[in-house]
C-alpha cells in the first residue's frame, strides 16, 4: 500500500516507529491462587485465549499490560495472532503493543489483518517467533479520530454479517453430518434374512500396524509410504497428503511385513479418540504399511469392501463396538480380538454392491453440498480480508471534510511527548 493511494487527511508511519511495545517476562514468584501478595494475575497463552487465569504474581520482576494495549503472542506456532488487552503481568511468550491516541479497535483490526503474514513468515528453526523486520516496517495508515470510528463501525457490521453467514453454514454443515449417518444407518438396518456374520469369517488374517523407530521413519520422502490414523478419514478415501511418512523397503519387507497393505484393504482406527475413521487404500502405490493405531481388513470374494468400509463408518457400528473399547486415561483403544468379531450381514455380493450404489448416490448429494460449505467458509475468510484491506486503504467508508485530519493529531502527540501539551487520550 502506497502513501499516494490514501485520503488526504490520512497519515502514514512506520509501525516501529510509532507504536510502544515490550515483551512479557516470567514472574519470579507465582501462586495457584490469588492472595493478599500475589494480586495480579499472570497472562499466559490460556489468560489470553480464554480470559482464564492459572497463576497469581506479587509483581516483582513482571511487566505489565493494560485494557488499553494490544496483545500479540510472540513465540509458538501462533505467532502474530493479536488480542486485546487486560490488566496484568505479560506472560514471557507474549508482547504488549500501545498504540499512542489511536482507537484500540482500529489498531486491533490492523494487526490482525497482518496475522496470515505474522504467521506464515515467523522466524526460528526451533520454536518459531515473530520476525521483527517484518512487523515493525509495516506502515501504520492513520486516518482522522472520527473516521477510525466509522471504519470500525462498519468493519464490525459487516463481519457480523459473514460470522452469521458462517454460523448458518456450521448449522447445516451438522444436518449434513445427521442426514449422512441416517443414510448409513438406513443401509444396513432390517437385514434380518441375511446371514450375520463375524469379520474374521469374511476377511483374510484380520491384523494391525507396528510403528519402527525414528530413524527409520522419513518425511516426505523414501520406499513405501507409512499411513498413520490422521490420514485416515470419516469418508472411506485415504488422505497421504497429510505429513505424508515413508520407510525403506527393508523395514517394509522385515520388521513391518506383517503390517503391509495393499490396494483395496480397508483400514479402520482403533485407538481414540475418536473412533470411527475408516478408508480403503488407493492404488497410487502398490504397497503400503500402517502404524500399530491402524487394524487392516483384507476382504475375502464373499464381501465387497466398498460394502465394509460404509459398515465401519455406521454411527451404529461405531457406538456398539466403542463400547467394548478398552479406556485408558483421555483414550479408547479396540483390540484386534474385538475387530475380528464384529458382526456384519452379508447378503449376496450383487446385493452388497446395489446397497453400496445406492448409499453413493444419496451421498452424492451430500458431498456436493459439503464442498460449497467448506468453499463458502473459505469464502467468507477471504471477504474479511478483503474487507480489511479496503478499510486501511481508506475505501472502506466515505472521507468527512469536516474531520480533523490525521496530521493534526500526530502533532499533538509530538507535543504531548515534548511536554508541551498535556491532554487526556
Amino acid at each position: 500500500m502506497e502513501t499516494k493511494e490514501l485520503p488526504n487527511s490520512w497519515v502514514v508511519k512506520r509501525l516501529g516507529d510509532y507504536v510502544e511495545s515490550e515483551k512479557g517476562k516470567k514472574p519470579k514468584s507465582q501462586s495457584l491462587v490469588k492472595t493478599d501478595t500475589h494480586i495480579f494475575p499472570y497472562i499466559d497463552i490460556r489468560a489470553f485465549e480464554e480470559g482464564i487465569f492459572d497463576s497469581w504474581t506479587d509483581g516483582e520482576g513482571c511487566r505489565f499490560c493494560s485494557e488499553s494495549d494490544l496483545i500479540m503472542v510472540w513465540d509458538g506456532s501462533r505467532s502474530g495472532l493479536v488480542s486485546k488487552g487486560v490488566n496484568g503481568a505479560l506472560g514471557s511468550t507474549l508482547t504488549r503493543i500501545n498504540f499512542p491516541k489511536i482507537l484500540n479497535d482500529y489498531a486491533f483490526y490492523f494487526l490482525q489483518s497482518k496475522y496470515l503474514e505474522l504467521n506464515t513468515k515467523a522466524k526460528g528453526s526451533g520454536t518459531p517467533h515473530v520476525n521483527p523486520d517484518l512487523l515493525w516496517n509495516y506502515k501504520f495508515p492513520i486516518p482522522p479520530l472520527n473516521e477510525q470510528h466509522r471504519i470500525v463501525t462498519k468493519i464490525e457490521e459487516l463481519f457480523s454479517k459473514i460470522d452469521k453467514g458462517v454460523e448458518s453454514l456450521q448449522k447445516a454443515k451438522e444436518l449434513l453430518v445427521l442426514y449422512r449417518q441416517s443414510v448409513l444407518k438406513r443401509a444396513f438396518e432390517n437385514k434380518n434374512s441375511n446371514k450375520i456374520m463375524k469379520l474374521i469369517d469374511v476377511c483374510e488374517f484380520i491384523t494391525k500396524g507396528t510403528t519402527p523407530s525414528k530413524n527409520e521413519l522419513f518425511d516426505r520422502k523414501g520406499d513405501v509410504p507409512f499411513i498413520k490414523i490422521y490420514n485416515l478419514t470419516f469418508d472411506g478415501t485415504l488422505d497421504f497428503s497429510i505429513n505424508p511418512t515413508f520407510i525403506s523397503f527393508q523395514t517394509h519387507n522385515e520388521f513391518l511385513k506383517r503390517s503391509k497393505v495393499i490396494h483395496g484393504d480397508v483400514l479402520m482406527n482403533i485407538v481414540g479418540p475418536p473412533l470411527g475413521k475408516v478408508s480403503i487404500v488407493s492404488d497410487t502405490f502398490p504397497e503400503w504399511n500402517i502404524n500399530q493405531a491402524i487394524a487392516r481388513f483384507r476382504c475375502k470374494n464373499t464381501l465387497f469392501n466398498k460394502y465394509l468400509a460404509y459398515f465401519l463408518l455406521s454411527g451404529e457400528t461405531i457406538r456398539k463396538y466403542s463400547k467394548q473399547a478398552k479406556a485408558t486415561v483421555g483414550q479408547f483403544n479396540l483390540t484386534l480380538e474385538i475387530c475380528r468379531n464384529i458382526k456384519i450381514p452379508i447378503p449376496s455380493i450383487q446385493e452388497q454392491e446395489r446397497i453400496v450404489a445406492n448409499i453413493e448416490s444419496r451421498l452424492f448429494a451430500y458431498d456436493k453440498l459439503q464442498e460449497n460449505i467448506i468453499t463458502s467458509s473459505r469464502n467468507a475468510a477471504t471477504l474479511k480480508q478483503s474487507i480489511l484491506k479496503k478499510a486501511f486503504s481508506g475505501q472502506l467508508v466515505p472521507q468527512d471534510p469536516n474531520d480533523e485530519p490525521a496530521s493534526v493529531l500526530l502533532e499533538r502527540i509530538k507535543a504531548e511527548k515534548m511536554g508541551s501539551v498535556s491532554f487526556d487520550k
